[in-house]
């Protein structure tokens, strides 16, 4: 959600700002700009694409290509509709200042009225704008204070969530950056520094990071940085080695990165469970959470929080940890937990799951848990990320950078994730060590069983072409493959815009069934368990009234080719196994259908990869 990206040093700005702002494309945005200084102030902002922003970046001055020091954003719009005015970055009305901002200013409201009372002018309906106006005064009613102590001194007035970066050629050999809610990452070169929202834009020039904690602000000059509390307390940083290379974030081929992302699930699963899986041992190693296990196996209860896809993964972890450490589990939505007063204390254990470790609602999940003195542990793949740093313990998912938009490869390595941690809770308690080994044997067959279902990408694409044209669509699963239903109807509704709904196939019959009818498809995922019989019950009331059925069945089966008109044929496994091949065919149909309807699947309207704010 927005993306911020900023540079000094001593090569070109302009250049590597609009790449490092192509590299943040995958985020979500509607607007982009840049500022770059050299000597005086030059911003360029517009709604569109950051490519009609290099268009217009041709026609810059000689003195504004050779800027070596700007900042730059792409918009995702909160206050204020896209468009060139409300693009940041905001200027002053001297323009000798321009700021931007990820986040939301919760107060704008109040100190926009004020400024406005004091003659200033705004120009956009944002929330942001009120930043460079708040340091303006500050500055003016003080000459004598330097950028650092007029920004400290207006996000003292500010209540919200903001990442910003501040630059004004007032000081033209600084950047002042800050953070609070909203993710910033200062990138170490040898004479330069670069600036991000995340690490996508830096790693292509380095590999050295620092991350700022909430409530810390830095000046980055091109022969060093400082970083302070808001409160002037410097603060000693460590620098982190990035985990990943400028390949893994590239298309590699692939005619979009959802798609790479759908095909190195074998591989993520190899790497999640690299190190993990001992199978000539016959246990679990999971090192980030090992000092904890024993509190974490006398739990009295277990909450989930996560949002979207990775509460998805969560509904699964429910089923997976129940089943093999029998705790009582409940799966909360982190926006709801935060607001309703929940029940939890020091005998319980709060989880939280995010892809990026930054989501908004899940951090103030976390902290509200922490308050109450719940154990916290995070799930995330982003090293060095908030919720990894906030939590007390937790495990990376080490899926690799995820660009596209709608999560695929986080999904499978979030529910390895809780699959190991469902057998190491079990273990010496629930489980016997033979139970446990046969899971082992299961998940270690996993990549294979997942590049099998990969190569009936063109039979799915066959089938996607038949459905392209729908409006709606309904996916029902039990048990396991029941959060597998919601996951599949989530990326149709994400990438194709297409009206799909989840529900357990039970659920059918109290309202869902009285939309079919023969333009309906339904995609049942129907392998064979304890609940098969069900599921073919539920496949001849749908057939009954002329819906289209598309099932997911495993290999062999051939009772379910007589009911369904299309059948996908996934390997046999155990029933706990089951969502990681299930939902490889969803997410390759729901691929299919949007690339055929024209979507832009990488970038879906009006959604934002990393949700920073509420």
């Amino acid at each position: 959600m927005c993306g911020i990206v900023g540079y000094i040093g001593w090569r070109e700005a302009a250049p590597l700002l609009l790449k490092g702002l192509k590299r943040l494309e995958y985020r979500g945005y509607d607007s982009a700009g840049i500022a770059l200084l050299n000597h005086n102030l030059l911003v360029m902002k517009q709604k569109g694409s950051v490519s009609g922003l290099e268009i217009a970046a041709e026609e810059l001055s000689a003195d504004m290509k050779a800027a070596k020091v700007g900042i730059g954003h792409t918009r995702w719009a909160t206050h204020g509709e896209p468009s060139d005015m409300n693009a940041h970055p905001h200027q002053n009305s001297a323009g000798d200042i321009a700021v931007i901002h990820n986040g939301i200013i919760e107060n704008y409201s109040v100190l926009k009225h004020e400024l406005i009372v004091q003659g200033y002018i705004f120009s956009s309906e944002t929330d942001s704008e009120v930043l460079v106006h708040l340091i303006d005064r500050i500055w003016k009613s003080d000459p004598s204070l330097d950028l650092e102590s007029v920004t400290r001194n207006a996000l003292r007035h500010v209540d919200g969530a903001y990442g910003i970066c501040v630059i004004s050629s007032r000081e033209p050999d600084k950047i002042v950056v800050a953070r609070k809610g909203s993710p910033l990452v200062i990138g170490i070169g040898i004479g330069e520094y670069f600036i991000a929202s995340d690490a996508a834009p830096i790693v292509e020039h380095t590999n050295k990071v620092v991350y700022l904690s909430d409530g810390e602000l830095a000046v980055v000059k091109k022969d060093g940085y400082v970083v302070k509390t808001i409160e002037n307390v410097e603060q000693e940083k460590v620098i982190t080695e990035l985990d990943f290379s400028l390949e893994k974030i590239e298309k590699g081929g692939f005619e979009h990165f959802m798609l790479k992302e759908i095909f190195e699930q074998p591989a993520v699963m190899h790497d999640v469970m690299r190190g993990r899986v001992r199978l000539e041992e016959g246990r679990i190693c999971l090192g980030g959470i090992e000092d904890y296990l024993d509190r974490l196996k006398h739990a009295k209860r277990i909450v989930i929080c996560a949002c979207g896809t990775s509460w998805h993964a969560a509904l699964i972890g429910e089923y997976l940890i129940e089943e093999f450490a029998r705790i009582p589990v409940e799966v909360d939505y982190a926006s709801e937990f935060r607001y309703r007063n929940p029940i939890v204390g020091v005998d319980d254990v709060v989880i939280l799951i995010s892809q990026s470790g930054e989501t908004a609602d899940t951090l103030a999940a976390l902290r509200t848990a922490k308050e109450k003195g719940a154990l916290v542990m995070g799930i995330c793949n982003v090293v060095g990320s908030t919720i990894a740093r906030e939590t007390l313990c937790g495990m990376y998912t080490h899926a690799g950078p995820e660009v596209g938009v709608a999560s695929t490869k986080a999904f499978t390595a979030q529910v390895i994730m809780l699959y190991m941690l469902a057998l190491a809770l079990s273990r010496g308690r629930t489980l016997s060590q033979d139970e446990i080994a046969l899971n082992l044997r299961e998940l270690s067959r996993l990549p294979e069983k997942a590049t099998r279902i990969l190569e009936l990408d063109s039979q799915i694409k066959h089938i996607a072409e038949q459905f392209k044209d729908t409006r709606n669509a309904l996916y029902l699963g039990r048990g396991y493959n029941f959060p597998v239903a919601l996951e599949g109807a989530l990326k149709l509704k994400e990438i194709s815009y297409i009206h799909a709904e989840g529900y357990p196939a039970a659920e059918m019959k109290h309202g869902p069934i009285a939309l079919i009818d023969k333009d309906m498809p339904v995609i049942f995922i129907a392998t064979r368990d304890s609940t098969y019989a069900k599921i073919l019950s539920n496949i001849e009331e749908v057939r009954s009234r002329k819906g289209r059925v598309i099932a997911i069945a495993n290999e062999g089966d051939k009772e379910i080719s007589r009911l369904a008109e299309h059948v996908i044929y996934i390997p046999q496994s155990s029933g706990p196994i089951t969502p990681l091949l299930t939902v490889i065919p969803l997410q390759l149909l729901a691929y299919h259908i949007a690339t055929l309807r024209g979507c832009n699947v990488d970038r879906p309207r009006n959604l934002a990869k990393s949700v920073t704010v509420e």
